[in-house]
């Protein structure tokens, strides 16, 4: 078996592969209430040989939704015993999925990872969207998550 020598902190060359792609998301915030919409999002991705496009898509829209969660509501809240963040998938768009496939040639099929794709896009651009809405208003940020409360409260203290 062939020994291999690292350097440290520098990744194995040809072993790694990342994907890597573009987000892009247009929100709209109710200055009165602090709700924001989400109204469309897009995504390009490089994922290398797609195998299963199906799956690719489920899996970058699963990751967005997990970072649109983290973003609007990472927070459980109840009211009378009722869970009133149990679910927003009446709050989620649809949304473009695109694919650039480049192939990498770490490996024979020529794939990358995609599993992740959707998160760590999904998390810069929704908090960059939220952010460049309220900037006009004087808001830096409001504190996480970007829920209707917090985001009134922001434009409220900017006023002040």
């Amino acid at each position: 078996m062939a020994k291999r020598s690292y350097v440290p902190g520098a990744l194995p060359k040809g072993d790694a592969t990342f994907p890597n792609g573009c987000h892009i998301a247009e929100v709209e915030i109710d200055l009165e209430t602090g709700e924001t919409a989400l109204l469309r999002y897009f995504v390009a991705d490089d994922v290398g040989t797609v195998i299963n496009p199906l799956l690719l898509k489920g899996q970058i829209h699963g990751g967005v939704a997990q970072g649109f969660g983290q973003v609007f509501g990472e927070n459980i809240i109840y009211q009378d015993g009722q869970v009133l963040t149990a679910s927003f998938a009446a709050d989620f768009p649809g949304m473009e999925v695109l694919s650039n496939p480049q192939r990498t040639t770490t490996n024979v099929l020529g794939v990358k990872g995609a599993g992740e794709a959707g998160t760590v896009g999904a998390l810069p651009v929704l908090t960059s969207a939220v952010l460049d809405a309220l900037r006009p208003h004087g808001v830096r940020w409001p504190d996480m998550p970007a829920a209707p409360e917090r985001v009134w409260e922001a434009l409220h203290r900017a006023k002040a």
